[in-house]
């Protein structure tokens, strides 16, 4: 059974500075079920009376701050009180790292030291992906395969779609080739560039039907890091489209 589709706050990140309760309640009534914040210390407690009252779940969290907190207590804490236990990584290690397979195994001691710190709060620490992890390709896959093989089992990834496309994988293939190590999909559309704006799912050039098809147990959270339209608007047709490819 497919996951509940879900929202990326990053998203509509203006729209909560605004008015977070205002911002909730209209995905809500898009019908989306499942929202991913990305800043776990921002009021945990509050947030979370927010999802419960609007009846969201929330799968995972973004935690850039984990990456090299010096006490990251207070970040897991906050994670458990917003309620998931799966935390991501979206950022914060230098692309060229992932040139060479040095590089890809210091990124994976560095990944692996703060799994161990988080799996002692109970927190599954998890990488998400841009573009510059899949354009080196290092004796014939892509530098993210590489890493995966070095780093923990427990170590999950949340495969962005768009990005990974962007650096030149072929998604359904890759998704395949890592299984069950993808625990979660930001799903996304567009032009496939690095620099042109995000559209609706469904609007542009991404085989998302193929996509969801390879990964059929992830979480599927939808995002758009840009748009020239109305933010909300692509978020509803993004759940119109997805909505008659499987059961949201």
């Amino acid at each position: 059974m497919p996951e509940p589709l879900g929202v990326q706050l990053y998203t509509v990140r203006d729209a909560l500075a605004a008015d977070r309760a205002h911002a909730l309640r209209r995905i809500a009534d898009i019908g989306y079920t499942a929202v991913e914040p990305y800043d776990p210390t921002d009021d945990p407690k509050g947030f979370r009376r927010l999802v419960d009252d609007l009846g969201f779940t929330v799968p995972a969290i973004h935690a850039m701050a984990l990456l090299d907190a010096a006490e990251p207590g207070p970040i897991l804490d906050a994670i458990n009180t917003v309620g998931t236990e799966l935390a991501i990584l979206p950022a914060g290690i230098a692309p060229e790292e992932f040139t060479t397979l040095d590089g890809v195994s210091r990124i994976a001691d560095r990944l692996n030291a703060v799994a161990a710190t988080a799996a002692g709060h109970g927190v599954r620490l998890g990488y998400h992906n841009h573009w510059w992890e899949l354009e080196p390709v290092i004796d014939g896959r892509h530098a993210l395969e590489h890493l995966v093989d070095r780093l923990d089992p427990a170590v999950f990834l949340e495969l962005d779609t768009y990005w990974a496309a962007v650096g030149g994988a072929d998604v359904p293939r890759l998704l395949t080739a890592l299984g069950d190590r993808v625990l979660a999909l930001h799903v996304k559309d567009g032009p496939v560039t690095k620099e042109d704006a995000h559209l609706a799912v469904g609007a542009g050039r991404m085989p998302v039907r193929e996509i969801l098809a390879a990964a059929p147990d992830a979480h599927r959270i939808v995002e758009l890091d840009t748009c020239d339209t109305d933010f909300f608007a692509a978020l509803a047709a993004s759940h119109a489209h997805l909505s008659t490819l499987e059961p949201a």
